[in-house]
């Protein structure tokens, strides 16, 4: 965690060359991240080298945010060719811990959450490419990619893209909207006055609202009581008038959410050589089944039942250390 060569230029060319550099942390990505502290004021700064990593779609994504009310950081600077980006420091208060210190915060935290969701998608999208069904696929293929390898399955990979092609129908919105795409709790942070903050949109999509929905109630960070799920689903679909078409896009957002994330956490374990991500497979795993239980999802269930055993759902290290 080595600030970049350009750093100290960068932070001198906009009035922060005196400042302390503190490293905060990376991510799954090539990003990360450090406090800039001077005199009573900070900032962060994001290191997102190219060529691994672009800081456009962040840029944009947070002046659109921004300019509609939402609670994304601010651009103090940026230098699209060295990759840093200064933006507004959110502080280290996260939803995530928040809860987790103090349970009872966690019904009326995850309300704001799903009320800054509503207020979104009452947003004409951001101009973005579209979440169609070949990013679909292409995504939900990372679990044939990565985890059925890893833990010994020869995967059918044409009756697995089959049988998500019958289903991705109902995932794909008539009226698209503005897709965070990365939406939990460990990506939202409690600030001033009481709101929450956006982090980690720079992949941001137009596609269905159910998506972000998704992905903050079945967290593959954090266990999401499922009471919390069902309160927050009827929620959301009581103030938008969402209908069980709504209901089935869900679940196979989620089922689709969930194998892509399995695959990403086992590769980020194989090819990044980061051994802690599979350790959170299980509890994704968990959610996946709780998708392909929903009658929209029955190929696919058919397929996991046919392919994947239940001794070989789970911790894909683990799996392939027996």
């Amino acid at each position: 965690m080595t600030p970049p060569p350009a750093a100290r230029g960068f932070l001198a060319t906009h009035g922060w060359g005196a400042a302390d550099i503190v490293p905060l942390a990376g991510d799954a990505s090539f990003r990360r991240y450090f406090r800039v502290v001077d005199a009573g004021r900070s900032a962060v700064l994001m290191d997102a080298p190219p060529p691994h990593e672009d800081p456009r779609p962040f840029v944009d994504i947070a002046r659109w945010l921004h300019e509609r009310g939402f609670a994304a950081p601010a651009i103090h600077a940026l230098d699209l060719d060295e990759g840093l980006v200064l933006i507004e420091d959110f502080g280290d208060d996260r939803m995530r811990e928040a809860i987790d210190a103090d349970p009872v915060r966690a019904l009326p935290l995850y309300r704001s959450a799903v009320d800054i969701l509503i207020g979104l998608h009452q947003q004409p999208q951001a101009v973005l490419p579209p979440y169609d069904r070949a990013v679909l696929h292409r995504e939900a293929n990372l679990l044939t990619e990565w985890y059925c390898p890893a833990v010994g399955i020869d995967a059918d990979q044409a009756g697995y893209s089959a049988a998500w092609d019958a289903v991705f129908d109902v995932a794909l919105a008539d009226v698209p909207v503005t897709v965070l795409r990365d939406y939990h709790a460990e990506n939202l942070m409690l600030i001033e006055g009481g709101g929450l903050g956006l982090l980690d949109f720079q992949d941001a999509l137009a596609g269905h609202p159910a998506y972000d929905l998704v992905s903050l109630l079945q967290d593959a960070r954090r266990d999401v009581e499922p009471e919390i799920e069902r309160a927050m689903l009827a929620h959301y679909t009581c103030t938008t008038g969402a209908d069980a078409a709504f209901d089935a896009a869900y679940h196979v957002l989620g089922a689709q959410r969930n194998a892509k994330i399995i695959g990403i956490f086992t590769r980020l374990w194989q090819r990044d050589g980061k051994p802690r991500y599979p350790t959170l497979c299980p509890r994704v795993w968990r959610y996946l089944e709780q998708d392909l239980a929903h009658p929209a999802l029955a190929p696919v269930a058919d397929w996991f039942a046919a392919q994947v055993p239940p001794s070989h759902r789970g911790d894909p290290m683990a799996i392939a250390g027996r």
